[in-house]
């Protein structure tokens, strides 16, 4: 999942202040289960503009609109319809919408209204946490499925380090020692032994290399 957090309302403010029709977009996928750009959080972003542009009298029409997902073409061409309504476009959406929604119209200016943060999951209600670098070579099968990537503090493909004291992080005691997990899960599996195969360096090129990653299914590719 992506994970998202709504930017400051002043933030915002500051974007769409030279505007009069504004389109607030909403994500039903990774922003709605963040609880910071679904259907209901474009309605309580929209009224406080609302009350901020009363607040000044100045005048503001919003649109609000919830499409299924940002980041696929066919549901941003859902928006069709109020683009020409409308002066600026606020995406809730994680930065790849944002880019969709430019792409596809770019004589709207589109303001992001959330920033993204990480790749990760719910840690319990109301946190969220990291686990995903999108490296592009994924070696979870080595360690048990937990990422040294992003959950050691070094991003150590051979570790411990030395740096590690009752389970934590010399980097912070509120950080848990990523590879004392790895190895306490490769008990577990009955696989520690497998730990002792040293990691070659890591090939950084498929993480970001320069221009846009991209992945290609041709048996999915139309004819």
């Amino acid at each position: 999942m992506i994970v998202v957090e709504r930017k400051p309302i002043e933030q915002i403010k500051e974007f769409i202040w030279p505007y009069k029709r504004i389109l607030i977009v909403g994500c039903g996928e990774c922003a709605t289960v963040c609880f910071a750009g679904g259907e209901k959080e474009v309605g309580t972003l929209a009224s406080q503009l609302r009350i901020l542009w009363n607040k000044q009298d100045k005048e503001i029409k919003i649109i609000e609109q919830t499409i299924q997902r940002q980041c696929e073409k066919k549901f941003v061409n859902e928006l069709k319809e109020n683009i020409e309504k409308v002066d600026a476009i606020l995406s809730l959406g994680c930065g790849a919408g944002v880019q969709y929604i430019t792409e596809i119209f770019p004589k709207v200016a589109v303001y992001p209204g959330v920033d993204t943060k990480f790749l990760g999951g719910t840690g319990e209600p109301g946190l969220w946490i990291e686990n995903c670098q999108a490296c592009g070579d994924c070696l979870l099968d080595k360690t048990g499925g937990i990422c040294p990537i992003a959950c050691c503090s070094k991003s150590l493909l051979n570790g411990p380090c030395g740096g590690s004291q009752n389970g934590k992080c010399e980097v912070s005691e509120e950080i848990d020692c990523a590879w004392e997990k790895i190895i306490d899960q490769m008990k577990i599996l009955g696989r520690l032994k497998e730990l002792d195969n040293i990691q070659p360096i890591k090939d950084w090129s498929k993480s970001r290399d320069g221009g846009l990653r991209k992945v290609v299914r041709e048996d999915l590719k139309l004819e």
